[in-house]
């Protein structure tokens, strides 16, 4: 795997992260059959965008926010569940769940989201079986995912091919085309 490590930074490329994706679709084709993907936004929309073309398996997706109040920007906090899945997905699909991250960072928002999801109303008289998967587990991370492409011997702060936008403002883009 070729990513740089800039003080204590994990700097992944575009190709890198879809080689990491891909990985992950490898090891669940081999080991699951999940019935549908639910995706834990924003983190797990490419992934789970990848994902559901090579798996060819429907999609949902939940939205969470971490409230970590003023100036402590860098701690999880609460979490805040959106009101409603977002899915076409039947009710049916929902049999062997496969809850998708980035990562597990501490591991809280894996497991919190695995509880709402097994008490969301519209779909948890059909759900049999909840599984996780993302693509970094930090070794901190008290939560073990069934499927993780990286288990890093460490904590960095994962720099992914998307996260620079964060940092740009659409006039700069403007600028830059």
């Amino acid at each position: 795997m070729i990513v740089n490590f800039m003080a204590d930074k994990l700097i992944v490329s575009f190709e890198e992260y879809t080689k990491i994706v891909e990985k992950l679709a490898i090891q669940i084709h081999k080991e699951y059959n999940p019935t549908v993907l639910v995706g834990i936004m924003r983190g797990a929309a490419p992934i789970l965008d990848i994902l559901s073309r090579i798996l060819k398996l429907p999609i949902a997706y939940i939205v969470i926010q971490s409230y970590s109040g003023k100036g402590i920007e860098d701690q999880q906090g609460q979490l805040m569940f959106a009101r409603e899945i977002s899915s076409l997905a039947d009710n049916k699909d929902f049999q062997r769940v496969l809850l998708i991250d980035d990562l597990s960072d501490t591991g809280l928002t894996l497991n919190k989201s695995i509880e709402w999801l097994k008490n969301y109303p519209q779909t948890r008289d059909f759900i049999k079986e909840v599984k996780t998967a993302c693509l970094w587990k930090k070794k901190s991370s008290a939560f073990e995912p069934d499927f993780c492409s990286v288990r890093l011997e460490s904590d960095p702060w994962i720099v992914q091919p998307t996260e620079h936008y964060e940092e740009l403002s659409i006039d700069e883009i403007k600028k830059r085309n």
